[in-house]
């Protein structure tokens, strides 16, 4: 069995993720302390016991996220097993930076502090009400392309997220991502739904926020990950540090190409999928991209000791 580490992004976040990680295993506590240092507040507490609209704003999701991932793989090497089990690790999106914490390529506290500059970078790229997300359900990548092409009339409208091969997510202008919601049912989209995000991400209109990461990047120490990185931005593996730095600011701007992902993991031999951290997205987009992947949520005590005892 080949496994793949795998870290889910923005939308995963939950009240109260990770503190039965946090209250069985002592390492696990002490990752949201980290957070909790390298951040200078309590973000711990809004995890665990705060509002979900405070918690959904994205300068505290993603490092919340991050922090959740980071305890369970805490837990998991305080099983015995390490990141040296994977063959690869991945994220979506803000999920990459976990990916490169777990394996050992940035630190918590430099991943964390990365995250909250980047979520605010992100949301003030664009004023809040001119960017919009939508999910287009039932075309493939080319086929979304085409609709994002018509429907941009001289804004910005891009292929944001190619998650699996029957979804794709486009950003940009409001009224561009709202014309593409359109245009795709007419030409056959099963859906198109308008997402509740609060700002465009991972298109053009993200430029500033990329400026943002690229000086953020420059000061932080990247170590040559453990295992290889499955890139967001290129669909293949990197392991040389600057090159990890220069796709991160990338990946601001670029498309996550997800599905892509996932089909050069298989095709490297990978069997099984460990979503690490919050919620089973991933997960789910695993399935729908291939099926012959295996996939296990690895999130709560329950489900580590489940997938140790089962000779991992």
């Amino acid at each position: 069995m080949t496994t793949a580490f795998v870290f889910p992004g923005q939308g995963a976040q939950t009240i109260g993720m990770g503190k039965a990680l946090a209250e069985a295993y002592p390492a696990a506590q002490s990752v949201f302390d980290e957070v909790d240092e390298a951040l200078g507040e309590k973000l711990s507490a809004l995890i665990w016991d705060g509002e979900i609209e405070e918690l959904t704003l994205t300068q505290n999701a993603q490092p919340a996220l991050m922090a959740t991932s980071m305890a369970a793989m805490r837990a998991l090497e305080a099983e015995g097993v390490s990141v040296s089990k994977a063959a690869f690790v991945a994220g979506h999106s803000l999920g990459e930076y976990s990916a490169l914490a777990a394996a050992g390529a940035l630190s918590v506290a430099d991943t964390a502090r990365l995250l909250r500059t980047r979520g605010l970078a992100m949301q003030s790229a664009v004023p809040v009400g001119e960017g919009a997300m939508a999910a287009i359900l039932g075309l493939d990548l080319d086929a979304v392309r085409v609709v994002a092409e018509e429907a941009a009339q001289g804004e910005v409208c891009q292929a944001a997220n190619d998650n699996d091969p029957t979804q794709v997510v486009v950003s940009g202008a409001k009224a561009a991502v709202e014309r593409a919601a359109e245009i795709a049912k007419q030409k056959g989209a099963k859906r198109a739904v308008m997402l509740p995000v609060s700002a465009p991400f991972h298109c053009a209109l993200m430029q500033p926020a990329a400026d943002a990461m690229a000086e953020a990047l420059a000061g932080v120490q990247i170590n040559t990950p453990a295992v290889p990185l499955v890139a967001n931005v290129r669909a293949e593996a990197v392991t040389d540090p600057d090159l990890i730095r220069q796709l991160l600011v990338e990946q601001v701007t670029g498309s996550v190409r997800w599905r892509e992902s996932v089909q050069y993991m298989a095709a490297k031999g990978v069997t099984e999928a460990w979503e690490i951290g919050a919620g089973k997205a991933l997960s789910g987009m695993i399935r729908k991209i291939d099926r012959d992947i295996g996939s296990e949520a690895v999130g709560t005590p329950e489900d580590i000791q489940k997938i140790t005892q089962e000779g991992a």
